[in-house]
Parts: structure tokens; sequence; C-alpha cells
């Protein structure tokens, strides 16, 4: 991916002049091409694990916040209408000068333009390689700020997490058909905002549950929704992490789309992991769509597996004894 073509046309001599000083770079995804902007001035804030890790491993400055003030800003949209908005809203808080706005067509970029006319005075857009970047001065965008939600159940969440508007009905299957016997030692691997782990505490013969979760904004939520001090927390790729000890359990709704495109891949990953972070007898229990192909693969990394709930849309799978292939990518 490369911001390139927009970018640099953006930049050409004759377009927008930027001033000197630091600039925001929010939202960034690891392998979009940021090279029309001076390096060595960026601040690049995103919250996802593997992204992060890219960058702060490529040399850049990289956060999960904003830290002081910036000369400009740049916001690389979001699917998420709310998130895309907030993150506007955030960068206009922390810029003294102008806020480049970049998007594809189907991440909603002409109804943000559109709005953005409303309140604030816009410069371009440049239109290339089926997209939109303009850029703002001035205005006031403090109501598009978000803040976290709190849903019907209790639970908060916060705009662009998975599942932000209620519990996902595939988690929700999943934690109906747990067993009341996990071991004293669970997983929740891609945790989100917890609800899975939540329900999984309810059993009092755990004694500790390792949330991981890539998403630092998902894993900020589920330290509010889960507070039992059996819970520890960790920002982090679930597809490399590994526990000091392997667990006797591991539950998971694995992703299965990397930005917007399918990848079943991904959760091909998850699976792996599951297997390396395993005790030998140790269980997977799993829940996704139906149409995910996972079954060959989890025949390979375990010993046992079977079908034990499911619908129309979704099904739960029980895998056990990770196989020594499972097993090989212990790292921990």
């Amino acid at each position: 991916m490369s911001l390139h073509p927009r970018l640099g046309l953006a930049l050409a001599p004759g377009g927008l002049t930027l001033p000197e000083g630091r600039i925001a770079v929010f939202a960034p995804r690891a392998g979009q091409g940021l090279d029309p902007l001076p390096r060595d001035h960026l601040h690049l804030i995103t919250g996802l694990y593997p992204d992060h890790a890219a960058f702060d491993a490529a040399g850049y400055a990289v956060g999960t916040a904003p830290e002081g003030r910036y000369a400009a800003a740049l916001v690389i949209l979001p699917r998420a209408k709310a998130l895309a908005r907030d993150l506007i809203a955030r960068a206009r808080e922390v810029t003294d000068g102008p806020i480049l706005v970049d998007g594809a067509k189907d991440d909603g970029i002409e109804s943000i333009l559109r709005a953005c006319r409303k309140v604030a005075e816009v410069g371009g857009p440049i239109n290339k390689a089926h997209g939109k970047l303009f850029w703002i001065t001035g205005g006031s965008f403090a109501d598009w700020r978000s803040g976290d939600d709190t849903l019907a159940e209790g639970y908060v969440t916060a705009p662009g997490v998975f599942s932000a508007d209620g519990i996902d009905p595939a988690s929700a299957l999943l934690a109906e058909s747990l067993p009341e016997k996990l071991g004293p030692h669970v997983i929740d691997m891609g945790a989100g905002w917890g609800y899975l782990s939540a329900r999984a505490l309810e059993r009092p013969a755990i004694t500790r549950i390792d949330l991981v979760e890539a998403d630092h904004t998902a894993l900020a939520c589920a330290r509010q929704n889960v507070t039992d001090p059996r819970a520890r927390f960790h920002w982090a790729d679930a597809t490399q992490w590994r526990p000091d000890d392997p667990a006797d359990t591991i539950i998971m709704n694995p992703p299965f789309h990397t930005a917007r495109k399918a990848d079943p891949e991904l959760g091909r990953a998850f699976l792996r992991s599951a297997a390396a972070c395993l005790k030998p007898k140790g269980q997977l229990w799993l829940v996704a769509n139906r149409h995910l192909p996972y079954e060959p693969l989890i025949a390979e990394l375990f010993a046992e597996s079977a079908e034990v709930d499911g619908n129309n849309r979704f099904k739960v799978i029980r895998a056990a004894s990770p196989s020594r292939l499972g097993r090989r990518d212990r790292l921990g």
C-alpha cells in the first residue's frame, strides 16, 4: 500500500506547504508509504500492535497517543465512521496547522469530506488511486470526539473496536458452549474488549486468564470490563505471543479479515499459535463462521477435534492434545 500518489501530489511545488515542526500521523498501517513526509519530524500514532511494532522496527517515532503539540497532522481514515470522526477531532485538539485526511473511497472518504466542509476550510481534494486526500485548516470538531460506550449489558466498548455496538453473536455462542471445567490456566486469544474472559471467569476453578489483544483501545476496554484479579492483560500480536507457562485451555473467536479483505490465513495463524501455547493435554475452544475451512489444519495440529455446537452461521469446535507439529513453534 502506498500513499505516495496522493501525498506526493498534495505536497508538490505549488501545492500544500507544511509548516516546520513535528507531524502527527494517526492510524498508519504497516506497508503504507509515508516517504513524501519528513521522516525525522514524524510521530506515528497507532494502537494496533503489529503496525506499531513494524514502524518501531523501521526506526520511526511511534506511540499509542499524541504527545505534546504538532505543526501538522495526517489522518489515515479507518473504515469505522465514528472512529474516523474521532481521529480528526483528536488531531485538531493537538495540531496548530493543517490536518491532512487520506482515505480510500470504500473507507467513507466522500462523506467525511462533505462533513468537514461544513465546519472548516478545506483544501484539495487530490483524487488518485481510488481515494482522496484533502486538508483542513481551522474549524472546531469537538462534537466529533467519541468517548467509551456502555452497552445495555454493562460492558464498555469504544468506536472502531470489534463488536463495538453489542456482544458478538459468535462469541455469545462460544460462551454458552464452554464446559464448567476449563483448567486453572486459560488464555483468551484475541480477547477484544473482554467478553469471553468475563464469561470464563464465572468459573472459580480458574486461577489465571491471559487476555491477549492487538488493539490497544480494545484492551483498555477489557481492563474496565474484566476487573477480576485473576486476569492478566497483554498488548501483543496473538499469532506471535507465547505465555511463560503453557495453558490448560485456549478460548478464541479469531479474526479472519485484514483491513477490509477476507484473510482466512489470519485465523489459521491463530490456530497455530494456540497449539504452541497449550500443554500436551490442553484443549482449544474455537468459534468461527461456518464457511471457514479450519478443520484440515486443526486435524494437523491436534490429536482430536470435533464440532460440539453451532447453528447455520457459526460452528463451535473443541480440539485437544496438540500434536508435536502443533507444539513445535512454542517459544516460551
